[in-house]
This record gives structure tokens, C-alpha cells and sequence, in this order.
């Protein structure tokens, strides 16, 4: 068994363990919720154990499990523990918290996001904590479709769309200011009711939180709108909730695109270059979703900037 393999039982033990002030045995079951290379999440009871991505900062991950601590009523808080170390990853503990349903879209909390992202944007950086990762997170999923799928027909318009990006939006110079407190890392699956079924919104998942361009948090659905992914409708519900929150990423009123383009930019080319590297590494074409990023991003290689141009 290598150490990939013994980790799963492990942490499931853990939080069996973490769950119950007696003996471990009880007749609830734990529920694998995520079984990836950077991140293993697994549920029993009130209790969520997750393992962080190998390359995890203990000194950065610490930091932010404080900040989530204190931002009451925004981030879902971290129980007492400090991370740990299981089979050489870093581990947090967390309370399990309702998830957004897949199966009913039209019950999508968009205005619960908008408005805790822009508490979140609003509240003063705690101090010290580190860099939001959004753009490094970019990076390295660029990096790994260099890695795994350098010939494939979809790689060079991607390629082509992420050079034309600011090297701060590509993760290579520091993101411009004023920095504010961002999450890093924002869609959906972030959220969840706590306490669970029934209690407020709160945003999950610390490992990108930190000082930053509060308009990556808007970048995701932004662009899946302007690519056709996200209905007109919905994004303005999203974007309609965050400015009456009095979100400090766009202005108040008029034309959000100046300060979303980039961002937006980035995020396509990210979600493009994760495609077709998932497709390659499965030895399958293409959906229909992966296409429409992918056609995106030619075009936005060679539009202007500061518009929805996917």
C-alpha cells in the first residue's frame, strides 16, 4: 500500500475518531465527499476531516484556518484542532455543512454568494495572511496542460488566450491594489447551509483566501456567462445581490467589464486548460462544455479587451 492508497483509511479513522467523544465503533458510516490528488475530504457525523494538496504551506494554511475562525458569519469556522499531519498531507477539521443541490439549479443560491463575498471583500484584511491564490492556482493548471496534453488540438488557443493576460493575472508579479480580503476560489460548490440542512450560507474552503483582486471572486460566473454557460438571468441576480451588499470589486452602478474582463479572461483559460487536460488523461473528445471554453478562448486571443467577448 503506498502512502496515496493508506491515506483514505486513515483520515477515515481520524475523523470517526474526531466525531465521537467514546469508542470509535457507531452506526453511522463515513462518507467519502472528495477523493482527488490535491484534496481528500471525507464526512462522518457533524464532522468533515479534508487533506490539503501535498505542496499545502503549513505557515500560509494555519493562517488562513485562523482568518476563517474569525470571520464569523462568512466562512464556515474550523473546529478547535490546528492542522495536522496524516501520511505526509496537511489536515483541518470542519463541522458538515448542507452543500447547494446539483439537481436543482433553480434553487442556486446566487444572492447568498454575492452577499457574503461582498461582507467578505469588505472586512479588513486580518493581519498577517497571505495572498489570495486565484491567479497561481490559474498558473498551475496551465502548467499541467503543458504537462499532459501539449500537442492537443485545443492547447494552443488556450495557450494563446493566457499569454495575452497581464503577468498578474497569470501568477507572475504581484495582483495590483488596494488588496482586498478575497476568497480565492468562488462557485457554488463553496457553499453550504450550517447548520446543516436548514441554517445560513456560509462559503467553504480557505486554501486560496487571502489579500487580493476582490473581482477574481466575481470572475468565475462572469465568465461563464459571457462564454453561455450561465443564463443572463442568473448573473444578474448575482451581480444585482453583490452591489446591493455594497461590494467593493465593480462599481456601484454602469459597466461592471472594465475591472471584470481580466479576471474573466483568466478564469476561462483555467477552466479550458483543467478540460482538455481531464480529456486527454481519460483518452476522450471533447464535450460540448469543454468546446465552449475552448472557442472562447480563441476568440478572446484576438478581441479587445473590457467586454464579455466569449
Amino acid at each position: 500500500m503506498t502512502t496515496d492508497d493508506a491515506l483514505l483509511p486513515a483520515l477515515e479513522a481520524r475523523v470517526r475518531a474526531r466525531a465521537h467523544a467514546g469508542p470509535s465503533a457507531c452506526p453511522c458510516g463515513t462518507a467519502t465527499l472528495a477523493d482527488r490528488p490535491d484534496t481528500t475530504v471525507v464526512r462522518h457525523a457533524g464532522t468533515v476531516a479534508k487533506a490539503h494538496a501535498v505542496d499545502t504551506g503549513p505557515a500560509e494554511l494555519a493562517l488562513r484556518v485562523t482568518a476563517a475562525a474569525r470571520l464569523t458569519g462568512v466562512l464556515l469556522p474550523p473546529l478547535a484542532e490546528a492542522p495536522f499531519v496524516l501520511h505526509g498531507r496537511l489536515v483541518t477539521y470542519w463541522p458538515y455543512g448542507e452543500p447547494v443541490d446539483p439537481e436543482d439549479p433553480d434553487a442556486a443560491p446566487w444572492e447568498a454568494a454575492a452577499a457574503l463575498l461582498a461582507r467578505l471583500h469588505r472586512t479588513p484584511p486580518p493581519s498577517p495572511v497571505p495572498a489570495m491564490r486565484g491567479p497561481v492556482k490559474a498558473a498551475r493548471a496551465v502548467g499541467r496542460l503543458l504537462d499532459t496534453a501539449p500537442h492537443h488540438p485545443a492547447t494552443a488557443p488556450v495557450l494563446a488566450a493566457w499569454s495575452a493576460l497581464p503577468a498578474w493575472a497569470r501568477g507572475e508579479a504581484p495582483m495590483p491594489g488596494p488588496a482586498r480580503l478575497c476568497h480565492g476560489d468562488l462557485h457554488l460548490g463553496q457553499l453550504v447551509r450550517h447548520p446543516a440542512p436548514a441554517g445560513p450560507w456560509l462559503l467553504i474552503d480557505v486554501d486560496d483566501l487571502g489579500t487580493g483582486v476582490p473581482a477574481w471572486d466575481l470572475a468565475r460566473p462572469a465568465a461563464w456567462y459571457a462564454c453561455g454557460l450561465l443564463p443572463p438571468d442568473e448573473w444578474q441576480r448575482f451581480l444585482t445581490a453583490y452591489r446591493a451588499s455594497e461590494g467593493p470589486a465593480v462599481p456601484s452602478d454602469g459597466d461592471p467589464w472594465p475591472v471584470l474582463d481580466v479576471p474573466a479572461r483568466a478564469l476561462t483559460a483555467q477552466t479550458a486548460a483543467r478540460a482538455i487536460a481531464r480529456a486527454a488523461a481519460t483518452d476522450r473528445p471533447l464535450d460540448e462544455v469543454d468546446l465552449s471554453l475552448v472557442d472562447a478562448c480563441a476568440r478572446m486571443a484576438s478581441a479587445a479587451p473590457q467586454g464579455p467577448h466569449c
